[in-house]
Order: structure tokens, then sequence, then C-alpha cells
């Protein structure tokens, strides 16, 4: 187990530092640079702006800054913001929380719903329940994640107004609320992008639970439970499942790439200001150093959700060694 850990460890930082290589490569190759998306449209000299990027070091070679953020960052100095004007870590600070605050919900809440209607579908297929749900889930895998959360948005906050349309609380009234308004506020405020995000993640994770238990149903210890006198509900939900969870288990560490980027669409709807929205809008203005320490923090926690993913399958299937 040690060798192993040590092993995807060594795998997990070397895929670390490419992403974040290619990230720098690529924020640093645009066209712009902060100093100019920052002076947009001012009056200040070229030489003035020259002087600056000196400064910041932006006129050296981009092998030489590179090195440089490598030292830095290894000493936890992910540089300073030029959109934000602070630093790079207490951007993150602030939104690395509101986003694992959005994203944590929507992550269980789809796997839970998504399992529950596999489950569903998988006790009588072929059935009409089962035709029925797999046309739903269809259309929510089809659907682009921008227009179902425009579609949410334009219904339940403009045509119904049940929700607030966007931000993470009420810009007007929230420092006048009670502990328990303001408590209420923020709820009202995730309801929408939490049940987008988990809808177009359900669906996904609710067609792969079934395939997962039609491929273990026709199995000798299913029939054996059968010949027991177990309903074929219990032994489904009892003996079935759980051979059946696996894969999903697998599935839940390989979902955590794409429902970063789902977030990033979602955080840019609803205004939530979160990594995503924090990320658009550091690439838009070139912030190079916020941009990569988001894609760094990122990737940390893509690696290590799936190494936690690889002992979950081993602690949930005795058959799996570890070496």
């Amino acid at each position: 187990m040690r060798r192993y850990l040590a092993r995807r460890l060594l795998q997990a930082a070397g895929v670390v530092l490419f992403v974040t290589t290619l990230s720098f490569a690529l924020i640093h190759l645009a066209p712009g640079d902060p100093i100019a998306a920052a002076l947009s449209g001012s009056r200040v000299s070229e030489t003035v702006r020259n002087q600056w990027r000196a400064e910041f070091g932006l006129d050296r070679p981009i092998a030489e800054q590179y090195v440089k953020w490598v030292a830095n960052a290894a000493r936890g100095r992910l540089g300073y913001s030029f959109s934000r004007r602070q630093p790079v870590s207490d951007v993150l600070r602030d939104a690395l929380p509101r986003t694992l605050v959005l994203a944590l919900p929507a992550l269980l809440l789809s796997f839970a719903l998504g399992i529950t209607v596999g489950v569903l579908q998988a006790e009588r297929p072929r059935s009409a329940r089962d035709r029925w749900l797999g046309r739903v889930l269809l259309a929510l895998y089809s659907v682009p994640d921008f227009w179902l959360a425009l579609v949410a948005l334009l219904l339940f906050s403009y045509r119904v107004r049940l929700f607030p349309p966007g931000g993470l609380t009420d810009p007007v009234l929230y420092d006048y609320m009670s502990p328990r308004e303001q408590l209420v506020d923020r709820l009202r405020h995730l309801v929408l992008p939490v049940i987008t995000l988990t809808l177009l993640t359900a669906a996904s994770v609710a067609r792969y639970q079934r395939g997962a238990l039609l491929s273990v149903l026709p199995s000798a210890w299913m029939r054996t439970a059968l010949a027991k006198g177990v309903s074929w509900r219990s032994a489904v939900r009892r003996h079935a499942l759980r051979n059946a969870l696996l894969p999903v288990i697998t599935l839940f560490g390989l979902s955590l790439p794409a429902f970063a980027a789902g977030t990033v669409f979602i955080e840019k709807v609803f205004s939530w200001p979160g990594m995503g929205l924090v990320t658009v809008n550091a690439i838009a203005a070139r912030d190079y150093h916020l941009v990569t320490a988001g894609v760094l923090v990122m990737s940390v926690m893509v690696v290590i959700a799936t190494v936690l993913t690889d002992l979950a399958v081993a602690a949930a299937d005795p058959r799996v060694r570890l070496s």
C-alpha cells in the first residue's frame, strides 16, 4: 500500500507540473499582457508601461519567468493579481470555498440521484418506466451546460421569480438581515446553480449505473439469491447494487475534471464568485499569475480526488489489491 501511494503521488506531482507548465506557456504566448489589459484605453505612455513590465519581470524570457514562478510557488508565493489588485493567494482564499460550497452538494446530489434512477431503470429493463426515464436522461445529457443554466435562470428568476438571478447574496439587503435571514438568502442564491449542476451530472451517472447493474444481473449469485426466496427488488438493491457500484466509484473520480469545467459555465451564468468566474475573468484580463495559480489549485484537487477514488475502489472490492 505504501509503495502504491508513493507511486501514485509521484505520478500526481508529474501531472500537476505538466498541466501548470502548459497553462503558463499558453497564457504567456497569447496576445497581450496584464499591463496592457489593465491600462487599456488609458493615457499612460508606452514608456511608463515598459517600466512597469520591467518592474514585474514581464519583459524577461518566458523560461526565466517560469523558473521564477515555480520557485515562488514552491514557497507559497503565487504572485500578484493585476486584475484584482491584490495577492493571488487572497483571491483564491475567497473564491475556492465558494466553489466548494457550490460543487460538493451538487456532486453528492447528482450521484445520489443518478444511482437511484439507474436502479429504478435496471429493476425493470425495457419497461415503460425504463424507456421514459432513458429519454429524459438522454435529453439532459445532450443539453449544453450554459443552455440549461440560462433556461433555469429565465424560468425561475424572471418568469416565476422564485429564486434570485445570481450572485452570492442580496447586494442591498444582506447586511441588514438577521443571521437566520442571511442563511436563507445564501441558500436561495445557491438553489438554481446546484440544481442545474445536479441535473447535468446525474444524467450520465444514471446511464452508467443502469449499464453496470444490467451487466451483473445475469450472475450466478443473483440466481442463487432468487432461488432462496429473495424478492427481485431486494436482490437488485441488496446484492447486485454493491457489485455494480464499483464502476460508479471510478466514475466519481473521473468526473471531477468535467465537473470542474461545468462549474465554470454555471458560475459565469449565475455570477457566482467562485474559482470558475475568477479564472474566466483572469483569462480575459491576461492575469498571468491568477490564471496559473487557479489551474494549479484545480489540478491538485483533481489528482488528489483520483488517488482517493483508487483507494475507495480497493476498500469496496476486496479482490482489488494495491501494490
